[in-house]
């Protein structure tokens, strides 16, 4: 590993067990192993070094999620939400450090539209696979008001699962309990 790919694994550290206000410079360099003014030399800034650490931790909790929505493999949408909200609730514990970063960034994207640009496209195209997972269709031939709809509902259970397992993990629904309360919703509709 190079210096620069050092200062983003020492500044991912960093925001796992700090937070992205109470890291300073100095946190980083000592994590990484790295000199100080390498952050400015590689980053230019500590704050361009917290967002791309931010933007790279927030992708890799992407790629769980991506992994699990592949890994549900076929059947009706409601087996392929069980199967991947099970991976998904299987992984927090694992990759807390991801989620504790994703917080973040979205705190972060408020102030900052270098992270706000490519944290909203990701989250764009989080809707979209997770819209053509559970209709089966690839994401290509998903169509607008499904990703606003189904894949607005099922990014949001995520997050929104995602930040629960944070704040309150013993109060985690299991896969099946959230598919019976969406059935509970959706009971007697036209």
């Amino acid at each position: 590993m190079g210096q620069r790919d050092d200062l983003l694994a020492g500044a991912k550290a960093c925001l796992a067990e700090k937070g992205y206000g109470h890291t300073t410079a100095r946190d980083i360099a000592a994590a990484s192993g790295a000199h100080l003014a390498s952050i400015g030399y590689h980053f230019g800034s500590k704050d361009n070094l917290m967002n791309a650490a931010v933007l790279e931790a927030t992708g890799e909790w992407g790629d769980t999620i991506e992994a699990a929505v592949r890994n549900a493999g076929e059947g009706p949408p409601a087996r392929k939400v069980r199967a991947a909200l099970e991976e998904l609730f299987a992984a927090v514990p694992r990759e807390r450090h991801l989620l504790v970063a994703s917080v973040q960034a979205y705190v972060e994207a408020l102030f900052s539209e270098d992270v706000r640009r490519p944290f909203a496209e990701g989250a764009e195209r989080a809707r979209t696979e997770l819209a053509a997972m559970v209709m089966g269709v690839d994401a290509e031939d998903i169509g607008a008001d499904a990703v606003r709809g189904l894949g607005s509902l099922l990014h949001a259970m995520v997050v929104g699962f995602m930040l629960q397992s944070l704040l309150s993990p013993e109060s985690m629904p299991t896969a099946a309990e959230v598919l019976d309360a969406a059935r509970t919703l959706t009971a007697g509709e036209d």
